[in-house]
Order: C-alpha cells, then structure tokens, then sequence
C-alpha cells in the first residue's frame, strides 16, 4: 500500500490538521467515546429550517429544501459517513442545507443504523427505505434522484447503486461518491494504526469493516469486491492524496470506467481523511464542494 509520509498537507490545510488524531483508533474500547464525540459536534450544526421524519424503527430522514414550486424537484439522499460505527445524520446538516441552498434540489439525509450492533444488510436496507421514501415524495422527480454520501457514506452509495433494480425504488442520476469507503482490504496490511495516514487510521479501517461485515459474504457486501459494475449510475469520486482511502477511490473509478460507467474523479492534492469538514472555509474545501455541486447540476440536466 502506498504510504503519504513523504508528501506535504496542503498549505490551506496544515492548521487543521494539527488537530486530527493520528494515533487514536476506533476500537471496541473507544468506540462509546468517539460516539460520543459525534454527538457533542452534531448538536452544533442544526439550522432551523430541517424537518424530520420517521421511517421504520431506528431509521429517520432530515429532509432540507423545497424544491421548485413549479415543477417537480430533482432530490440527492445523502448518506453521512462514520466508519458505519459511528456518526449521525445531523452531523452533515450543514452540508445538506448547503446543497439544497446552491442546486435549489430537495436534499433528504438517513439516519440508518450502525454496527456493529447492527451489521451488514441493515445499514444498507435503511439507506434503501430512505431512497424509497425520496421517490414517493409527491414534489420530487422520480427521474432526476442521485445518491452520495462521504467516507461509510459513500461506500453505503456506491452498495446501493449495486442493489438490483427490482430491489431499488429509482434508478439514481449520480452516484456522489466522497472519499469512500470502499473496500474491506484497505490497510490490512498495515502495522499498528499507521500514522502516515490523518483522520482515519489503518486499525480503525479494520475494526470498521470487521462490526460492519460480521458474518456477511465480503464478496456481496463490499462494492470493490464486486466483480460485476456495468450498467450503474455515473460516479463522481473525489479523494485526498493522503487519505487512506485513496488507492480504493482510484481504483474503484478505473474499474467503473472499463466497464463502460462515466466517472469524473477528483483528487486533491495534499488532503487527508475529511479535510473539508476539519476546514471547510479554506479555498481548497469551498472548490471540493463546488464541484460536486457542478456533478450534481450536470445530472440532473442530463436527466431532463
């Protein structure tokens, strides 16, 4: 596996960074108290404009935006990343309110429910209840719904994108795919919690995909292990050259690509795990952002 020691964070990120976590891993010890965490950052960034509804037992949607009062709404599912141990959905409330804000789309976040007290389909199946109920929203367009998440988020994305069409209420326009986490073999090779890599360490990769596997057939549940892609939504992946998930990203986007789906990569140079969450006002964040919003604009028109 490629290891970033040798490169530098990007000037715009370098304060930031001194803040991350290098050696800290989730594992069953620290799982509780990076939870926790989650939740003490999450109850800083909800807007008031957000409505929540309930849509099975354990699983919520955070919808934001209104759409056109025209016409019918092209929508995103948003899908937060933690690892699929941790996070919420309101932790990425003012990502959502952003796009709803810049596209004018209906933008609906799922609170699905995690490992490893529930591991893999059930994160998967809530993400596809959320989808399900997006469709049925009576001011959204059926033909222009794309699906993106970040970290987990994304990986949870990119398996629901896999999901059989009889098993899928729409065929998505996009498939958003922010720094992904894509495959249960990334960093496991690597000793100790390899701080070469900020944000996510190696040993925290594993002990993420371990809860969220438990039993399951890696072969089925992890996208990158799929041997079949054609015929899926177009992708828009970015990455930091020092993510540990970077190799993944890159990979999964050649592999789309020689199966004949469009996918527009994005790399930043410089960046670690989350870097426009850790500093989402500097320059480098604002244009990572903008151009999954343009990814998302050129969509939904191609969907028109």
């Amino acid at each position: 596996m490629r290891r970033p020691a040798d490169q530098q964070i990007h000037p715009e990120l370098r304060s930031a960074a001194r803040f991350l976590p290098r050696r800290v891993s989730v594992t069953p010890r620290t799982l509780r108290v990076f939870r926790w965490v989650f939740k003490l950052r999450s109850s800083r960034r909800t807007p008031a404009a957000v409505e929540v509804h309930r849509l099975a037992p354990g699983v919520t949607a955070r919808v934001f935006g209104s759409g056109s009062a025209d016409r019918p709404s092209p929508a995103l599912l948003w899908i937060h990343g933690g690892g699929y141990v941790m996070g919420l959905a309101r932790q990425d409330d003012e990502l959502c309110a952003r796009f709803a804000a810049a596209l004018g789309i209906v933008v609906a976040s799922v609170d699905y429910r995690l490992a490893p007290e529930h591991p893999y389909p059930v994160a998967l199946q809530d993400c596809n209840c959320a989808l399900t109920w997006v469709a049925s929203l009576p001011g959204v367009d059926i033909a222009r719904i794309a699906i993106g998440g970040a970290s987990a988020g994304g990986g949870l994305a990119a398996a629901l994108a896999l999901l059989p069409r009889d098993e899928r209420a729409v065929d998505p326009v996009l498939q958003l795919l922010v720094y992904p986490m894509l495959d249960d073999r990334t960093g496991a090779q690597c000793d100790r919690s390899d701080a070469s890599y900020p944000g996510w360490t190696a040993a925290s990769n594993r002990f993420g995909w371990q809860s969220y596997l438990g039993d399951a057939d890696p072969g089925v549940a992890v996208p990158a292990r799929r041997p079949d892609l054609q015929g899926l939504a177009p992708a828009w992946i970015g990455v930091g050259t020092l993510d540990l998930f970077h190799d993944e990203g890159v990979a999964y986007a050649q592999r789309l690509e020689s199966q004949g789906v469009p996918c527009t990569v994005k790399l930043v140079q410089g960046a670690f795990h989350g870097f426009d969450i850790a500093a989402p006002g500097a320059p480098i964040s604002k244009g990572f952002f903008a151009d999954q919003c343009q990814a998302l604009r050129d969509a939904f028109e191609r969907a028109d």
